[in-house]
């Protein structure tokens, strides 16, 4: 029996996936995985038994990726389950700040009780008006699982749209309408772009990529929406460009202490995830991708171990070794699987960063002392015997 903990609320819809071979465990130190949305986990003491950790959404900074890559810990996200939640509120941002739609609300909601309401509305209506997105020029900075689709709707909206992403993979490149136009520079999107969207992971070369220097570039009155990560925007600067109108409206989707009091600031509470869809398809790809790590140890979407996937194991035995990516390692693996008379059927042998991973398929099961060698060499952090 295979335990799971959760560390946050996860939709039914994944969790109903568990089969029998599954149970909940109310107490982490019982657990073999741990699902978890948003709770911090950086001063967590984890178990040592604990297999996996499974995000259910795609970002992972809640999470302390590094200990866990020590301690054999393989950590996964589901990136693109939320995707469509997160692009089809990018476009809600866009129109609440081009058409001031907040703030005509609020206006309505300060003259409600007035008798004459419908004829103050006709009276001052102008005041909240907005121009339309179509014929305007939106920058995106990733066109990934969120920034793609967002450019293929933002075309078919009207729009000119100019992708700059260096790191695009083929397939994003494939979904892309053909009239997207590739700009290779975050410069010539500043220049160019009436409206600028951020959907990019935060990394230290993209810390604060919206700062006064590169604000200073842009035209005057743009519009500039952050549905991807709060630090990728300094928020002092972008307060001098809303007061001094060289940015006409910030839309972010991470409220904090200063853009909740920012004047020009449409600070929405984190909702790009916050749909049933998007929980559930997040609930779901989590929930298989950690059944299928424990069950047959293939690793898919981890974020600091290699991905690895070698299906079912169809042989006799199958064992799967967490690592340091150093020289060797792959040579002493197999020197031992030789000693002990075993044959390899199959091998794959993946890095990623300081970290490997290796799988094999063996023509025999493995025996305890097999298992208790490989442990011994230095720079295994867990050996896992599948089958």
């Amino acid at each position: 029996m295979k335990h799971i903990h959760y560390l946050n609320k996860i939709s039914p819809k994944g969790t109903e996936l568990w089969t029998e071979d599954y149970a909940v465990a109310d107490d982490l130190a019982a657990a073999d995985a741990l699902l978890v949305r948003s709770a911090n986990m950086h001063e967590m003491e984890l178990p040592e038994n604990l297999l996996a950790v499974a995000r259910a959404g795609a970002g992972v900074n809640n999470i302390p990726l590094t200990s866990c890559a020590d301690q054999g810990i393989v950590v996964f996200n589901t990136p693109g389950a939320n995707a469509n939640s997160v692009m089809e509120l990018a476009l809600c941002g866009m129109l609440l700040a081009c058409r001031d739609i907040v703030g005509g609300i609020n206006w309505v909601k300060s003259i409600r009780e007035s008798p004459d309401v419908a004829k103050l509305v006709e009276k001052g209506k102008s005041q909240f008006a907005g121009h339309e997105i179509r014929g305007k020029k939106l920058g995106i900075f990733g066109l990934g699982a969120i920034g793609g689709p967002l450019a293929n709707r933002a075309r078919k909206l009207g729009m000119d749209v100019y992708g700059c992403d260096p790191h695009i993979s083929v397939e994003a490149a494939w979904h892309l309408d053909r009239h997207v136009q590739r700009v290779k520079t975050r410069e010539e999107v500043f220049a160019i772009a009436d409206i600028i969207t951020l959907h990019v992971p935060l990394m230290d070369a993209t810390r604060h990529m919206i700062d006064a220097e590169a604000l200073s570039k842009m035209k005057d009155g743009v519009i500039i929406l952050n549905f991807a990560r709060d630090a990728l925007v300094d928020d002092d600067a972008m307060a001098e460009a809303l007061a001094s109108g060289k940015v006409a409206k910030y839309v972010t989707d991470f409220p904090n202490p200063k853009t909740a009091n920012m004047p020009g600031c449409i600070a929405i509470p984190h909702l790009g995830a916050s749909t049933e869809e998007s929980e559930d398809n997040c609930a779901r790809m989590a929930v298989r991708q950690v059944m299928d790590y424990l069950e047959n140890g293939n690793i898919v979407n981890s974020v600091n171990y290699p991905n690895c996937d070698m299906g079912i194991c169809t042989k006799a035995g199958r064992v799967c070794i967490l690592h340091k990516n150093v020289p060797n390692m792959l040579s002493r693996f197999t020197t031992i699987v030789a000693e002990d008379g075993i044959n390899i059927s199959d091998l794959l042998n993946r890095s990623r960063g300081d970290y490997a991973y290796t799988m094999l398929d063996l023509d025999s099961p493995s025996s305890p002392e097999f298992i208790d060698d490989l442990k011994k060499i230095d720079g295994v952090i867990r050996v896992r015997v599948i089958k």
